[in-house]
């Protein structure tokens, strides 16, 4: 599989490198179909918005050609595109002129299994609370220690996601994935606005819930209410919908908005 580091290839990554000193920087784990990024103007966007907050000078338009071509060679399979700060001398201040790092890292495509999507998944409750930040809210940045330490609460395989509350025991998203609701016919989504992260096939599906005409909410969602939902579902731009059947003693169908937003997506991801 390639790996390229600021366009060539390469396998090897200098010891100063701020992205693994201190998680200063970015990722997006992108789908490639056909030799192309799947969703890429919302990874862009994204990735947009992260360099802006974190101040990293990047330029998107030659980035965005770098990309395709690293995809037009993968052919298929994932795309890993992390953005660093660049070389840096010791200590926490970002050095005056930074030069971001681009690495991209090729891999397969994962092989979930196609019940995940079908008859749905079960949901393990991880304790481990997810920090307020505003800062860096919604942001696919390299700290990911909260996801770690989540995912390691389950061996179980009979679990395929864990969900993740924030420190005030509010519904946020799962390890890797986000999460909606449906009550009485309304969607439902958390406010991402003190943590969590902005996925993009999240957005996406906003997109089409309004192109759709279907009710929604983005807002605060309380674990009750969670329990209390007619359907729930999880996404991502990997895999795109897998209904939740079970958390907790709490058992779910596979609604029908569900199975409308599932077979949306699915086109979406197969054009």
């Amino acid at each position: 599989m390639p790996s390229w580091i600021d366009g060539r290839p390469a396998t090897e990554l200098p010891l100063g490198d701020r992205g693994l000193a201190y998680g200063d920087g970015l990722f997006e784990t992108i789908a490639v179909r056909r030799g192309r990024a799947v969703l890429l103007p919302r990874h862009l966007a994204r990735l947009g918005e992260g360099a802006r907050r974190l101040q990293l000078p990047l330029d998107l338009g030659s980035l965005e050609g770098e990309l395709q071509a690293f995809c037009a060679e993968l052919g298929e399979g994932v795309a890993k595109l992390i953005v660093t700060r660049g070389d840096g001398l010791r200590g926490y201040a970002p050095p005056e002129s930074a030069s971001p790092r681009r690495i991209l890292l090729g891999g397969p495509a994962p092989a979930y299994p196609a019940d995940n999507a079908e008859h749905g998944i079960r949901l393990f409750p991880c304790t481990t609370r997810l920090a307020e930040q505003p800062l860096l809210a919604g942001l696919k940045h390299l700290n990911r220690l909260e996801q770690v330490l989540a995912r390691a609460e389950w061996r179980d395989s009979a679990f395929a996601e864990g969900l993740m509350l924030d420190v005030s025991g509010r519904v946020i998203e799962g390890v890797f994935s986000n999460l909606f609701l449906v009550k009485d016919g309304v969607l439902l989504t958390a406010e991402l606005s003190r943590c969590g992260v902005a996925g993009v096939m999240r957005a996406q599906i906003l997109e089409l819930a309004v192109r759709e005409g279907i009710a929604l909410q983005v807002r605060d969602i309380a674990y009750d209410e969670l329990l209390a939902a007619d359907e729930v579902f999880l996404c991502n731009g990997l895999y795109g919908i897998w209904p939740v059947r079970q958390l907790q003693g709490r058992d779910w169908p596979a609604g029908a908005l569900t199975r409308k937003l599932q077979a949306l997506v699915r086109s979406l991801l197969d054009s």
